[in-house]
């Protein structure tokens, strides 16, 4: 018997002073079984700061083709892909392809300082992508926000941004690792 995801729902109320966005979101998210709560709150951190109505759930870690969230236009086409996590470079060459800007958050200390020596020629080349580092502090911090059912709320100012629920407030500073230009 297949072990199922866990369903988390977050209700998310976004002030972006950066994008002047400010709006409630609901999201229900599939936690995979393969998938920790670090990932999951990374996650709800790469929503917030590019959160728009248009912004929805894709298949993520489950679905190889496709990214955590993305932003499709009336005629399908992805304006947006969305990524957390540290993919293989092929993956992130064929998002290139096919949206107008691709962004990822990337986790994981010096697994993911190895990747990124490891894939630097490669990910240089790839012009529509954006990279954005989170540290581990930060993202350990994350854990006690994590429940089933989540209010949250999101502030980000000057690039920052601090997420606060019931039981914790979180600042969180991604670092800029490469910079693309939206399509």
């Amino acid at each position: 018997m297949a072990i199922r995801s866990t369903v988390h729902k977050a209700d998310l109320s976004i002030a972006d002073m950066d994008r002047h966005h400010y709006a409630d979101h609901s999201l229900t998210l599939a936690r995979h079984p393969s998938e920790t709560e670090e990932r999951l709150m990374v996650r709800l951190v790469a929503f917030s700061m590019h959160a728009e109505e248009r912004l929805t759930p894709a298949g993520g870690i489950s679905t190889e083709d496709e990214p955590d969230f993305w932003h499709l236009d009336d005629t399908g086409s992805i304006r947006l892909w969305l990524q957390v996590g540290l993919p293989d470079e092929r993956l992130l060459r064929k998002a290139s392809g096919r949206s107008d800007e691709v962004i990822l958050y990337t986790y994981g200390g010096r697994k993911a300082e190895a990747w990124r020596q490891d894939n630097a020629a490669a990910l240089a080349k790839l012009s529509k992508l954006t990279i954005w580092y989170l540290p581990d502090d930060e993202c350990e911090a994350l854990l006690p926000l994590v429940e089933r059912t989540m209010r949250l709320g999101a502030t980000i100012q000057d690039g920052h941004l601090l997420l606060a629920g019931d039981k914790a407030s979180v600042e969180i500073t991604p670092q800029l690792w490469q910079r693309g230009q939206a399509g």
